[in-house]
């Protein structure tokens, strides 16, 4: 491949490689040209210019294949455009010449073709630089039109479109010729030539005037007939026409019109014409004969759609504007074709008219308007329902009266009489359905932003939808009820409201059939839309319904007229009900029991008495009542599963089996009283079938016989002359089939419409009045309102679903016995019924083998499998395509369930033989796809051994260029091969892979079908092949290239579906190669797909850029904007882009806008979402600036607060791009640039979201949230970017959020503004110290707040914004009382809503919804109190002005005390109660321990209150009960209450629990323990102790942050200081002195616990405290345990500092540690001491690291501390302890000893620390310690080193610490150390002399090391004083100066010479006799002292001159420990 990358063909390359690969090669070498020519040289290109075009122009006559002929034509363009233009014509002529010649073989088409393409090409590149050889060149093609085939023809008429489109208006003489000879090929039977012609008149109708004006009827004749029989891709393509030809005509295009004076045609006329084609298609207008006029003949549905299409198109081209102003006009108008009387021709066909109509509203409505907008249009819809409503009923003279109206029409309907007043109903009814359907999904759609539609009076919705409740007609009626649905699922504070007044309606009118039927639709709608209010209803509303339903179910007898509708309203209202849940249904069980129970007979003798009795009416009613009752059930099981217990199946079996009995009866009952009861009964039979569905098979077995019998009739048509078909066999084939079946359309954006061209029964005639009971059930997901398909194709699909089920569970015999059954059905069966009845049982046969695959069952013995296999070999060729489909797939299911080797092998052998001899297309088609399927289903392993014979058998069909659908079929079972085979086919992958580029170069593109097929095994390849392709071997590369060059060419295709599977392929590519995948070219198609018609292309796009972003979001956001900079250059028109300076990104958000596929949004969410978290912090001004312009785009309803924007550049810039848009109405070039809406809501709540993911992305880099520290960096690098400098701008977004009328959308803002507070609350503000920087917007914060709290609020927005201003409150931002009030008065006004709540009976939402709502206030105040006692503690250590006024403290109990009823705690709503309680519960805790802790427990209340906030349980009966409380026992309860929350909780936190919650738990834990009470009772009491200190270490195992384990440490060491205090008390109370014998004490101790289990508790108490510090220990500092350290694979760690939190938390476990011991006995603190001691000195050896400013660290200080604590304790002088204790002394120093051994491989151990601890063991120990000369050695030779260290640091500590223990009490200790360390300091003091200290810490260490020498002077006796003096003074005076040297010696010096003087004028005096001795044994020491003397005496008399003399004596050491451990 790499040859054919030359700007010129590689001809040699080309002569050596195979015949073959020959078209690749010349293609790769095509693609290389098309990049290369237009970034080349131009003076290169002209150079080879000539040789280019010989070689190009040969390839016109080498037959290239369609893709090679575009590229070809493409870049001959090209090269002339750019090079020089001498030899065009030589071309154009030479291409003209193969165009006339008159050779007709296929051989020659190729070239033809390609010539064809060529001449396209040039006049498109080139146009008018082409002069005046056009009408040549038209002519020479139209000629040849007239004699192609339909490859040429559609190919000519594309290069006439290119033609034209090149030329512009200059081609104007030859258009009418054109259009002549165009027109008629519109009813082309080649669908590809009737797309191409639709395209090249698109083209022509630019320029070309007469066709919008004189031609324009014809055109629109011509439209309606192309779309006879037409495909999808031709209704889109003449769609498209039709719909801009008219919007011309209606404003024709400036140009155009200045040319001539044309007479533009009025909107009345073009929506004339085109209603002609929605009510009469194809066959002309009324002058077309009369009879037409008869009302002979439907539309073709074809037309239908066709047409309604291009209503959209017509409306989307002009655009949003002039729909906002022709609204009303347009609505009348399509409102009057759904009214016309052709359109609703039959029930079937007005269901589809409607549907086409609410698919042009929804599509213009929905997508075009923005929310103001659709807002107007609502009321618009609004007034059309009152005009009908009008219509039908008398001028609103009062309810009654038009009900009196209605039902005379309704009576002379069913007479036959008043036709007119009838048929005024019926026309009304589907108006009605339409207009109210709209009217719904504008409301959902617009969610809260709806308010001022419903709000405003003058519109009157509510009204207005309510009064079509009592429409004659059902349809119309349970439209309202749906639309009613809507309104409430929107503004979900209506619910309750409508809810109480259709109830209020039912109760007034119960007379009135209409009212009965239409509020119980209305009320049953509102409680199916409950589920989508979270917030649900209040439960009093579920015994409304009930005592509703039981009245109408019980009045119904009492009058014939209202038996039905009060029969049929009572059942809809309990199945209704039943959606509401197991919580509320539970309630009502027994009754719903009962009823249903009652409705049946009892026995079998009651049901024969039944059928002698009745007539036809009350056999009506009966069976609708059992209808009811079943389906109440059905809802019942479905919504209920956690309420069907076995007793509860087994009552609801006694009425099921009674209706399957009374199945049976009922064809008799018919036969007796009339055929009308067929339908009800048929309602009975969808019932019982939907609701053995739903239960378990084994409760019904007994009566599987007459079931299945009952079914098999069913599906078979046994009983019903209609050849009614199943929906279901497409969603039972698999998914992947759907390129088989045409099923794709459902992924289309015509989905709704596309579903009536479906050839099963009633395709997408979906219709709520089809099945009353679907308005209260959830919604499908994609579908907008339900539609249940007709009752005779919902009963064939519940029979079909039902026998799947059942047939796992039925013997073999019954098995065999059905499907021979079958055969014999499908035999007797003629003609079209044989198709229904086949179609019938291969869904049931699929259902059942899908449900014995489920099962894991088989399918039976040999003869089942024998008959099974019969039938499905019988439809593999079978003419039906869905047949064959279904056959194949079950076929593959069998092979599944079977699962033998050999029936599969026999299987695939037969369809091998079928397929080498078969040479008809369908059984070819059949077995090819059977091969796949049993591959599929049977996965790689199973059929590996007919793998090779399967591929080379579908490889060869797969040539059959004879039959593209054999093609097809071939290929998609191959890639279904590829697919399941996996690894198993990489032997196949390179004749595949050749196979598929062939085909891809050489299949025509109208064939597209097997293009995509093409693009399925590629994609399936490339996943075969997988991570391999990243390597870089021959084959490897060749795989890779064919691969690129296949998607290449599919990118190229013009059918979208194609362009999809290229970008799939593609985005394989690039996961398992993505440095081969070219992402300057792929990212630019993405974007350009974005803006595609197809929603299919869309996914791809996005799906792909999904995956880019992941990895190379920045590359992607670059290729983007190079695109649509490159676009905004070249004046190139065939990029359609709408990228602007806001790049791919803005075009995303944009695109949230307007699509409504779920798919496709959650991957844009997906794709910003990737972007957002690689880009936004480098970027933040431009995603701040992206979310800001989304966010600022509110839209006007209502007066949503918004800032006043400073005016800067940018924002005058938005506002000239707005104006250009409002400008733009007329039809300029840019009809694509639709102007666009402002976002809408969902849009505006991602990007608040996005707005809270950029503030937590910038977490990481504190300089975003340091207001000086961003400014410095900001000075630094400009282009920077800190979010600390965009606060006002966060602030202003969630400000905007939260004021907004969404409600999803506050509840965002709220977020937004809580994350802000809690990340920016603690930056200063460098300007005013002292001052945080958010306090500037207070009033900002305040005014976001304040909506949330009126009253009208919904609950869970006022809940969310308690804590915002609890976070607000307690982030200390502001500290001035007055500022707080405003956010603290909204708490407070939150507490009056909440009370204000309780009594009032005007509840909206559900109780556990007020309970979230008083929730949300306890904890906020919670937080708040915790914050302000925080303070206070801290103001009390310095007096300051307390935050909270004190009175708050009591509304935090009155709040407790009233707040929750105990009604809200009823077990009905406990469930969804149970999650508010679990985000609250926390902070409460905290702070009623707090609360408790500071009043005493509230040990000083009045007896009798007991505060309920803790009781939290209803109060008891009787008040008595609690004043026999004693205050000590209220308050052990109040103790033992939060304790038992607190270690409950920790015992189990779900992982999914915040860590606030565990913190909130702990400190509430710590502030009890604090009490003295709670002390004093968990020290008594040491099982709860215990119980505490295993809780909290298994805390400690799953918890990892330190600030938990710190929290767990103070709470252990409250409850050791606990136990210490209490032992305290223990000893004084008895009386003891310390000194008695500790053993009696001990004993004392436990006098009051039984002997044996106090010991074992108490002993119990130390273990678990032990465990638990060794466990934080081991946790922070591993290398302490001994196990890893034995452990060959331990490496030695060498210690390092700890993070500052765990040096923290190892403190505290050490000290912690130290005082455990002086809990125990004597005996007791012998066993745990050896652990305590071996754990500190291993805490010193791990953390005694020297630092850089020789600071202790806090673990060392603890642990110097600790053994200080240790050794000196009482233990010592307990004498039986005697030898233990020494044993212990002596053995922990040998290992301090051993642990300070100087080592290489701890060069940074502190020797200081070391030496510190020696010394604490020598001083506090001495006893023990004296001669044992062991450790004296070593303790000797640690000092020894530490004088010869090299650091003075160490030395001058050292002698700190030498001096401490020479100057010991016991002399025994301290001679051996004189004696062996003194002369060695007497040589280190002398040696200074020789080299003077050089830094102040070299100096300091000479200074210690002569005190000690003094004291050792002072220690002397007498008679030695002399000796000692002898060393001291000679070492003194060498320090001295000489006079001269003085001046010029450095300052250290200096003073070391001030500081021996001064010494030696110290000693002088205080030993004078000795000093004399000394001074006069050497005389060069007196002269030396005598002028320093006189020296020092001249420099302070001058001094003194200037100042007092400073004290001299320096008396104090200079270092301090920060602990003084002596």
């Amino acid at each position: 491949m790499e040859l054919a990358h030359s700007l010129l063909l590689n001809e040699d390359a080309l002569a050596q490689i195979t015949e073959a690969k020959r078209p690749v090669f010349i293609f790769e070498w095509l693609r290389f040209l098309d990049k290369v020519l237009v970034a080349a040289n131009r003076v290169d290109v002209k150079e080879k210019q000539k040789k280019l075009v010989e070689q190009l122009t040969g390839l016109i006559s080498s037959a290239p294949g369609p893709p090679t002929r575009k590229l070809l034509a493409k870049n001959l363009a090209t090269l002339y455009s750019i090079g020089d233009t001498f030899t065009v014509f030589q071309t154009l002529d030479k291409c003209n010449e193969i165009i006339k010649s008159k050779d007709d073989t296929p051989a020659y088409l190729p070239t033809k073709l390609a010539a064809v393409a060529c001449v396209g090409a040039f006049y498109e590149k080139m146009g008018r630089m082409l002069g005046s050889s056009f009408p040549d060149t038209i002519n020479n093609l139209l000629k040849a039109l007239k004699s192609a085939e339909s490859q040429g023809r559609g190919e000519i008429l594309l290069s006439l479109q290119k033609v034209l489109s090149g030329l512009g208006g200059a081609a104007a003489s030859c258009h009418r010729d054109i259009y002549k000879n165009a027109r008629s090929l519109l009813t082309d039977r080649s669908m590809a030539v009737r797309c191409a012609v639709a395209k090249c008149l698109l083209e022509l109708q630019n320029e070309a005037v007469f066709m919008w004006t004189t031609e324009l009827e014809n055109v629109a004749t011509l439209c309606f007939k192309a779309l006879e029989g037409s495909n999808y891709g031709v209704r889109v393509a003449v769609a498209k026409l039709l719909g801009t030809v008219m919007a011309t005509a209606l404003m024709p295009k400036q140009a155009a019109v200045m040319r001539q004076n044309v007479k533009r045609a009025t909107l009345e006329e073009v929506l004339e014409l085109m209603a002609t084609g929605f009510l009469r298609g194809g066959s002309g207008f009324l002058k077309s004969g009369g009879e037409m006029l008869k009302g002979g003949g439907s539309v073709s549905r074809e037309v239908r759609v066709g047409v309604t299409q291009a209503y959209v198109v017509f409306v989307t081209t002009l655009g949003g504007q002039w729909l906002e102003r022709n609204f009303a006009t347009f609505l009348s108008h399509v409102l009057d074709l759904v009214s016309h009387p052709r359109a609703t021709q039959t029930h079937v066909e007005a269901v589809y008219s409607r549907r086409c109509v609410s698919f042009m509203l929804r599509a213009t409505l929905g997508g075009l308007l923005g929310e103001k907008a659709q807002i107007a249009a609502g009321k618009e819809i609004c007034q059309a329902i009152s005009k009908q409503m009008r219509a039908v009923g008398k001028e609103d003279g009062g309810e009654i009266s038009r009900f009196r109206a209605l039902q005379k029409a309704v009576v002379n309907d069913i007479s036959g009489e008043n036709k007119a007043g009838a048929a005024d109903v019926s026309a009304s009814q589907h108006v009605m359905v339409c207009a109210l359907k709209e009217l719904g999904s504008l409301v959902q759609s617009l969610s809260a932003t709806a308010s001022p539609l419903i709000q405003e009076p003058s519109i009157g919705l509510l009204e207005t939808v309510t009064s079509v409740l009592l429409h004659p007609s059902m349809a119309a009626r349970l439209a309202a009820a749906w639309c009613l649905r809507c309104v409430a699922v929107a503004l979900p504070y209506q619910l309750t409201p409508l809810l109480d007044r259709c109830a209020e309606r039912i109760n007034n009118l119960k007379s009135s059939p209409e009212a009965v039927s239409g509020y119980s639709f209305a009320m049953a709608a509102l409680l199916g839309g409950v589920h989508q209010c979270p917030l649900g209803i209040p439960h009093s509303k579920g015994k409304l319904v009930v005592s509703i339903a039981e009245d109408l179910l019980r009045t119904a007898a009492q009058n014939s007229r209202l038996s039905l509708q009060r029969t049929q309203a009572g059942w809809l209202l309990l199945g209704a009900l039943m959606t509401l849940g197991p919580s509320l249904v539970r309630y009502h069980l027994p009754k719903m029991l009962l009823l249903w129970r009652n409705v049946f007979p009892r026995s079998q003798k009651e049901l024969e008495a039944e059928k002698a009795r009745g007539d036809s009416f009350t056999w009506q009613v009966t069976l609708e009542g059992r209808a009811g009752a079943l389906c109440a059930m059905r809802s019942f099981v479905a919504h209920c599963p956690e309420l069907l217990t076995e007793d509860v199946i087994r009552r609801l079996m006694t009425p099921i089996e009674c209706a399957m009995t009374m199945m049976s009866h009922v064809p008799a009952i018919i036969k007796v009283h009339g055929a009308h009861l067929k339908a009800s009964a048929a309602m009975v039979r969808l019932r019982l079938y939907d609701i053995l569905a739903l239960l378990p098979p084994k409760t019904y077995e007994g009566s599987f016989n007459a079931l299945l019998r009952e079914l098999v009739a069913e599906f078979t048509l046994t009983d019903n002359s209609a050849n009614t078909t199943t929906s279901l066999l497409r969603s039972l084939c698999h998914y992947d089939d759907s390129v088989l079946m045409g099923s794709w359309l459902q992924e289309t954006d015509h989905k709704s419409i596309e579903d009536q061209l479906q050839p099963n029964s009633a395709s997408g005639s979906g219709a709520l009045e089809h099945d009353p009971s679907s308005i209260y059930l959830r919604v499908p997901v994609g579908e907008a309102i339900p539609g249940p398909l007709p009752l005779g194709v919902s009963v064939i699909d519940a029979s079909v679903a039902l026998f799947g089920v059942v047939f796992p569970h039925v013997s073999f015999k019954h098995r065999l016995q059905m499907l021979d059954h079958f055969a014999e059905c499908i035999k007797q069966a003629k003609g079209v019924r044989q198709q229904a009845v086949q179609l019938n049982i291969f869904t049931a046969v699929l259902s059942a083998l899908k449900g014995l695959a489920e099962n894991k069952s088989t399918l039976g013995p040999e003869e089942v499998r024998k008959s099974a296999l019969a039938l499905v070999m019988g439809a593999l060729d079978n003419p039906n395509p869905i047949l064959r489909c279904a056959a194949g797939e079950a076929l593959g299911r069998m092979a599944q369930v079977v699962g033998e080797a050999t029936f599969i092998a026999r299987m695939a052998q037969t369809s091998f033989d079928k397929l080498k001899s078969a040479r008809d297309v369908v059984s070819r088609t059949g077995h090819s796809l059977a091969l796949g399927c049993l591959h599929r289903y049977v996965g790689g392993i199973g059929s590996g051994q007919h793998l090779k014979t399967s591929v080379s058998i579908l490889l060869a069909l797969a040539q059959d260029g004879s039959s593209h659908e054999v093609q097809t079929w071939a290929l998609h079972s191959l890639a279904l091969i590829v697919d399941s085979s996996g690894p198993m086919y990489r032997g196949y992958v390179e004749p595949t892979l050749s196979l598929v580029l062939t085909l891809l170069l050489t299949v025509p593109p109208s064939h597209t079908e097997v293009h995509q097929c093409l693009g399925r095994c590629l994609g399936a390849l490339i996943t075969t092949v997988g991570p391999e392709l990243q390597g870089n071997g021959a084959t490897i590369s060749t795989i890779r290239s064919s691969c690129l060059v296949g998607c290449a060419i599919m990118q190229d295709h013009s059918d979208s579906l194609v362009q999809a599977a290229a970008i799939s392929c593609l985005q394989q590519l690039h996961m398992f190669a993505p440095r081969h995948v070219n992402l300057s070219s792929l990212v630019p198609c993405l974007c350009v797909h974005l803006c595609s018609s197809h929603l299919l292309l869309r996914r791809a796009a996005v799906a792909c850029l999904r995956q880019l972003a992941q990895r190379e979001a920045a590359e992607v956001c670059e290729y983007a904007m190079s695109l649509a900079k490159r676009a905004g250059d070249s004046k190139d028109t065939t990029i359609k882009l709408n990228i602007t300076e806001t790049g791919l990104e803005g075009v995303l958000f944009g695109m949230l806008d307007r699509e409504t596929d779920r798919k496709l949004c959650s991957d844009i969410h997906d794709t910003l979402g990737h972007m957002l978290s690689s880009l936004a912090v480098e970027k933040l001004s431009h995603w701040l600036k992206l979310c800001k312009d989304v966010l600022a785009a509110t839209t006007d309803v209502g007066g949503a607060v918004v800032f006043e924007v400073e005016k800067d550049e940018e924002d005058s810039e938005k506002k000239d791009e707005m104006d250009d848009d409002t400008m733009f109405t007329g039809l300029g070039e840019d009809d694509k640039s639709k102007p666009s809406v402002a976002p809408r809501w969902v849009t505006r709540v991602f990007a608040a979201d996005c707005l809270c993911r950029i503030i937590l992305l910038c977490e990481n880099d504190k300089a975003h949230f340091d207001l000086a520290a961003a400014r410095s960096a900001q000075a630094k690098n400009p282009k920077g970017d800190q979010l600390v400098l965009h606060l006002s701008d966060l602030i202003r977004m969630a400000f905007m959020a939260a004021t907004d009328h969404s409600n999803q959308l506050r509840m965002a803002g709220l977020q937004a503004l809580e994350d802000i507070i809690k990340k920016f609350a603690s930056v200063p503000e460098p300007e005013f110290p002292g001052h945080v920087i958010l306090e500037q917007y207070q009033a900002n914060v305040g005014a976001a707040l304040r909506p949330a709290f009126s009253p009208d609020t919904p609950s869970d927005i006022t809940a969310k914004a308690c804590q915002v201003c609890s976070t607000w409150i307690g982030s200390g931002v502001v500290s001035d009382l007055n500022d707080l009030r405003r956010v603290h008065n909204l708490l407070v006004s939150s507490l009056d809503k909440v009370q204000a709540g309780k009594g009032s009976s005007s509840q909206l939402y559900s109780e556990s919804a007020t309970t979230m709502e008083k929730l949300a206030v306890l904890k906020a105040w919670a937080e708040v109190y915790v914050v302000s006692m925080k303070i206070k503690k801290e103001a009390e250590s310095k007096p300051a002005k307390p935050v909270r006024n004190v009175d708050d403290d009591e509304d935090e109990d009155d709040l407790g005390a009233n707040v929750l009823p105990p009604d809200s705690l009823i077990t009905l709503t406990i469930d969804t109660a149970r999650l508010h309680y679990r985000s609250s519960w926390a902070p409460v805790l905290h702070a009623v321990a707090l609360w408790l802790s500071s009043t005493g427990f509230g040990a000083g209340e009045e007896k009798e209150e007991v505060p309920s906030a803790l009781s939290k349980a209803p109060a008891l009966p009787q008040g008595a009960s609690f004043t026999t409380k004693t205050a000590e026992e209220s308050v052990e309860d109040r103790m033992h209450l939060l304790l038992g929350v607190s270690i409950e909780f920790l015992c189990f936190p779900r992982p999914e629990e915040p860590i606030e919650h565990v913190m909130s738990c702990l400190q509430a834990l710590f502030t009890l323990l604090e009490s003295p009470w709670a002390k004093s009772h968990i020290a008594e009491d040491q099982l709860l102790a215990v119980e505490l200190l295993n809780v909290l270490h298994r805390l400690l195992l799953t918890r990892d942050p330190p600030a938990v384990q710190l929290q767990v440490t103070a709470v252990v060491q409250e409850t050791i200081k606990a136990a210490q205090d209490h032992l305290q008390r223990q000893r004084t109370s008895k009386g003891q002195k310390l000194t008695t014998s500790y053993k009696h004490v001990f004993n004392l101790h436990y006098t009051r616990i039984q002997k044996k289990t106090g010991r074992a508790v108490h002993i119990m108490f130390y273990i678990h405290a032990m465990e638990l510090l060794v466990f934080i220990l081991v946790r922070h500092l591993p290398q302490l345990n001994t196990r890893v350290k034995e452990s060959p694979s331990h490496v030695a760690l060498r210690p390092q500092r700890l993070p500052e939190e765990s040096a923290r938390l190892v403190a505290n476990t050490v000290s912690i540690l130290a005082g455990l011991p002086s809990l125990c006995s004597p005996a007791g603190s012998m066993t745990i001491l050896p652990t305590v001691l071996f754990l500190i000195t291993g805490v010193l050896r791990e953390t005694a690291v020297k630092t850089a400013d020789n600071s202790v660290p806090v673990p060392v200080s603890a642990a110097l501390q600790g053994i200080k604590t240790i050794i000196t304790s009482p233990l010592a002088r307990v004498e039986s302890m005697q030898t233990q204790w020494t044993g212990l002394v002596r053995s922990s120093l040998a290992s301090v000893l051993e642990n300070s051994q100087p080592d290489e491989s701890r060069p940074d151990m502190d020797e200081v620390s070391m030496l510190t601890a020696i010394t604490l063991f020598l001083l506090s120990a001495s006893n023990e310690l004296v001669g044992v000369t062991v450790l004296q050695k070593g303790c000797m030779d640690r000092f020894r080193n530490a004088l010869n260290s090299s650091d003075p640091w160490v030395q001058a500590r050292c002698y700190q610490l030498l001096l401490s223990v020479f100057q010991h009490s016991s002399r025994a200790l301290s001679t051996p150390y004189i004696h062996a360390l003194a002369p060695l300091m007497v040589e280190k003091l002398k040696a200074v002399e020789r080299s003077r200290p050089g830094t102040a810490a070299e100096l300091q260490a000479v200074q210690e090391g002569i005190r000690v020498l003094e004291n050792l002077v002072g220690m002397g006796e007498e008679q030695n004083r002399v000796q000692l003096l002898a060393l001291l003074v000679p070492t003194l005076v060498s320090y001295l100066l000489d006079e001269n040297a003085i001046s010029s010696v450095p300052q250290v010096s200096k003073a070391l010479h001030d500081f021996a003087l001064q010494n030696l004028m110290r000693i002088g005096p205080l030993y004078p006799a000795a000093f004399k001795i000394v001074i006069g044994a050497a005389p060069e020491l007196k002269i030396r002292l005598e002028s320093a003397i006189r020296a020092n005496q001249a420099s302070s008399r001058a001094k003194a001159a200037a100042r007092q003399a400073q004290p001299t004596v320096q008396a104090a050491p200079t270092i301090k420990l920060k602990t003084s451990f002596f």
